[in-house]
């Protein structure tokens, strides 16, 4: 069989020094722009705050403003309404002493009277004429305190577009730099898929679906067993070999790990140390992982999951089809 043979030397790949050095530029300039974004986004965050506070303390003092600015028109128009009336009985009892005086019928007593009621409302009209022009100095003082407020208003909500339009910037740097690091994973996970299939030849029982290189049950278990075989022991080596390469060849800021995905037929397993096709799926992708980072594989790199056998690849009913969908399937993801 295939998996008997001895392993054929691989030929030398001149292309991983470049490429990696290439990568590494890369990557370190998105790290800078990931940096230079987060401290931005900080700054940003701050100022942000702080504008909707000044906001809102600008708001309620025009608020406050304006309700001042209310109450001083309604006392102007009423000093106002009681300086025409002062103006009016003024120029009443004024009417009364001439009249008086070219009559000659008045007598002195009443004159004097009407004469001292002249002079309090003349002393009236004086005071309401003063509290008029007080009130008007006021509406003035409060009219330019509220036009300050509306240009401090206009002007935060210009500061505030900028900020907005700085972190829609951002976001796009951002978007961009993480489309950059999903597209240099997806490059490492093609060649390692290629580099994993030259290792272990095109035997049957291994291919490539997808994103996924899928081995069959058979080359690593015995039927009902989740213990490794020693067949299985040899290919697991060679995948050992090439996950331990990619490690180093992926830079440490690109997030991604290996999950194992165990997967069985739909027919009852019988068996005392597993209850179900789920335990036997998931005990299977487990020892996969043990064996790995046995072998070296650091196991933050590593994940296992178990499927049973509701992920068919095959949803036929004959022994092929049950063949196909017990598996272990490899997939490469982020974190």
């Amino acid at each position: 069989m295939a998996l008997a043979k001895a392993k054929r030397p691989l030929r030398p790949i001149d292309y991983w020094p470049g490429l990696v050095n290439l990568l590494s530029a890369l990557l370190l300039g998105m790290i800078f722009l990931l940096s230079v974004f987060m401290l931005a986004q900080f700054y940003v965050s701050r100022a942000v705050i702080g504008k909707d506070a000044a906001v809102s303390a600008l708001n309620r003092q025009t608020e406050d403003l304006a309700a001042a600015l209310a109450r001083e028109r309604s006392d102007k128009a009423e000093a106002l309404a009681s300086f025409a009336a002062a103006e009016q009985d003024r120029a009443r009892l004024q009417a009364y002493v001439d009249r008086g005086k070219e009559d000659g019928a008045a007598p002195e007593l009443r004159i004097a009277s009407a004469e001292e009621r002249l002079g309090a409302e003349k002393q009236i009209s004086a005071r309401a004429s003063a509290q008029a022009e007080t009130l008007a100095e006021q509406a003035a003082e409060l009219r330019r305190q509220l036009s300050a407020r509306e240009e401090a208003l206009a002007a935060a909500a210009s500061q505030d577009r900028d900020q907005q339009a700085k972190i829609a910037e951002l976001n796009a740097r951002l978007d961009a730099a993480l489309e950059q690091k999903a597209k240099a994973l997806a490059a490492y996970r093609t060649d390692f898929f290629a580099r994993l299939q030259s290792v272990l030849g095109s035997q049957p029982g291994l291919s490539i679906v997808g994103d996924r290189f899928i081995l069959q049950s058979e080359i690593l278990f015995g039927s009902g067993q989740a213990t490794v075989n020693p067949a299985g022991r040899g290919e697991l080596d060679k995948l050992a070999a090439a996950l331990i390469e990619l490690d180093h060849a992926i830079p440490p800021d690109i997030p991604w790990l290996m999950r194992i995905d165990g997967h069985t037929d739909k027919k009852s397993i019988q068996s005392k140390h597993f209850a179900s096709n789920w335990a036997l799926s998931s005990a299977r992708a487990i020892a996969v992982v043990q064996y790995l980072i046995g072998k070296g594989v650091p196991p933050q790199r590593l994940a296992a999951a178990g499927f049973g056998e509701f992920q068919p690849l095959d949803p036929g009913e004959g022994d092929e089809a049950f063949k196909r969908n017990r598996r272990i399937e490899l997939k490469i993801t982020d974190k």
